[in-house]
């Protein structure tokens, strides 16, 4: 019914494999959402027979880019992550090191800190993307690479969650945000911390 939408997307998607950009169900929503609210906004006001309104679920998404692209979805295979062989050990030291340390230097919940870091990429994956059927070589920019920060993470004994340390690649405050971004100040009054990390990597 919608012909110029349906080859407007197309050629947004093909585009898009074209340049091997990695292609999900979020993207891909994000894109039909977009391309709609562009070109024929009100197909999102259309009522059907039941009384419900059009929405850009998973399953549409999905039936959409095998039906009207005739992709599916392809995996590429990684190693997964291994536990050293004396886990268990390592854990318990760490367990009696803690305890130890605790009573004899009467440590408060308060000062008791446990950290972690985790990474935060801004394009989440798992090396999957939608293609053409039968296609035998797949490329994925980024496949191998990653865009991303480190977040740094830290609770309390006590239950108090300190603020997070969010770390950027950056040796210089060029890489900090400038007075003139947008929301610098509302950032500035809820206490954020600009610094360069001084390091080449994130």
């Amino acid at each position: 019914k919608y012909p110029a939408v349906v080859a407007i997307l197309t050629t947004r998607f093909k585009k898009l494999r074209a340049a091997s950009a990695p292609i999900t169900v979020v993207t891909a929503r994000g894109l039909i959402v977009a391309t709609i609210l562009e070109s024929n906004p009100e197909i999102f006001d259309k009522v059907f027979r039941d009384g419900s309104k059009f929405k850009v679920s998973d399953s549409y998404v999905r039936g959409w880019l095998q039906g009207a692209l005739g992709w599916s979805r392809r995996k590429a295979t990684r190693a997964a992550q291994k536990l050293p062989a004396d886990w268990e050990a390592q854990c318990t030291k760490s367990f009696f090191r803690k305890a130890y340390s605790i009573k004899e230097y009467d440590i408060p919940p308060s000062l008791f800190a446990n950290s972690d870091q985790t990474q935060i990429v801004y394009a989440p994956g798992d090396k999957m993307t939608w293609a053409e059927k039968g296609a035998k070589q797949v490329t994925l920019v980024g496949g191998d690479e990653k865009r991303a920060f480190t977040l740094m993470v830290t609770v309390t004994a006590a239950g108090t969650i300190l603020p997070f340390q969010a770390i950027y690649q950056g040796a210089t405050m060029l890489s900090c945000p400038k007075k003139s971004s947008p929301c610098y100040q509302d950032c500035m009054k809820a206490g954020f911390i600009f610094c360069p990390s001084g390091t080449k990597t994130y």
